[in-house]
């Protein structure tokens, strides 16, 4: 029996979490999350690739960013991307309306997350929508920012490991995939906690969702493997199922249990410092001095 114990320990810790997953909402909100995941994929890598390859006119940058593809995406569904991506920026620069349609887009991926993370922490009124834009807009723009510093910096490890090994060998893209991994996984990290500090519709402490950004970021790590093994078979299925919307329906699945995961950590920050009794700010939205509930 005290073999057990370890296991109804975990399975205790998680039933809230597993709970929360079942609620009819939540996958509302994983479900709007992924569509627009789709939506602003594509015109982010055409944006970023465009612009380290015409602007930046920086090779190494653009390897770079075939390294975090090849990371993220197995197989066809690599080789798919890349080569659409390859027709899309050999043929024009960058171009201001691509840009500003990347930044509506992917606002769209704040709303949801937003009511979420209101839910979650108990709070009763959301942003307007003109200020859930801004709030998104800033936080899109960061998140860009972020990931382009870490192409930056594996860049510049593509451009100085040929000086200390020669020509590209196994060696040199292991040594390329190990610094890519110790400048994306902190770096994801940090997008989780702006997030998660920052769009909920209230003043939260730091410190009450810096373990759940760390968490979450080594969580998707764990569900990015398994969708990579997963891949053959899940191609097959769905290849018979979706036929030509195979890739487009592969994007939308993963985004949807990704989504599920940030949206399980919030849930768990606002559980977890309610059931510590952690003070908070002075408990009022930032736009509005709506009462905030208490969180079961």
């Amino acid at each position: 029996m005290q073999s057990e114990g370890p296991l109804a320990e975990l399975i205790g810790r998680m039933r809230p979490t597993l709970r929360y997953w079942m609620e009819t909402e939540v996958h509302v909100y994983a479900f709007a999350i992924a569509a627009s995941v789709l939506l602003s994929f594509f015109p982010f890598l055409v944006v970023v690739l465009t612009f380290c390859k015409h602007i930046l006119r920086w090779p190494a940058a653009v390897d770079a960013v075939n390294l975090a593809l090849a990371d993220f995406f197995p197989g066809t569904l690599l080789h798919f991307i890349r080569r659409n991506l390859a027709a899309v920026v050999d043929q024009r620069s960058m171009q201001l309306a691509s840009l500003l349609m990347l930044l509506f887009v992917a606002n769209g991926i704040f709303e949801p997350l937003e009511v979420a993370l209101n839910t979650a922490w108990g709070i009763s009124r959301h942003r307007s929508f003109l200020r859930n834009q801004a709030v998104s807009m800033a936080l899109v723009l960061v998140c860009g920012t972020l990931a382009l510093a870490s192409t930056t910096l594996t860049a510049l490890n593509y451009a100085f490991l040929p000086k200390l090994f020669g020509l590209k060998t196994r060696l040199l893209s292991s040594l390329g995939l190990v610094l890519f991994k110790m400048a994306a996984i902190p770096l994801s990290m940090l997008m989780l906690f702006l997030i998660y500090w920052l769009l909920p519709n209230r003043r939260i402490q730091a410190s009450q969702v810096l373990p759940a950004a760390v968490g979450v970021g080594l969580a998707l790590e764990v569900v990015k493997y398994l969708n990579l093994l997963t891949w053959p078979w899940l191609q097959a299925k769905l290849a018979r199922e979706y036929g030509p919307f195979v890739y487009s329906v592969s994007i939308v699945l993963w985004s949807f249990f990704a989504s599920l995961v940030v949206l399980a950590g919030g849930e768990w920050a606002a559980r977890h410092s309610a059931n510590a009794g952690e003070p908070n700010p002075p408990a009022s939205c930032l736009d509005c001095k709506c009462p905030v509930k208490s969180i079961d």
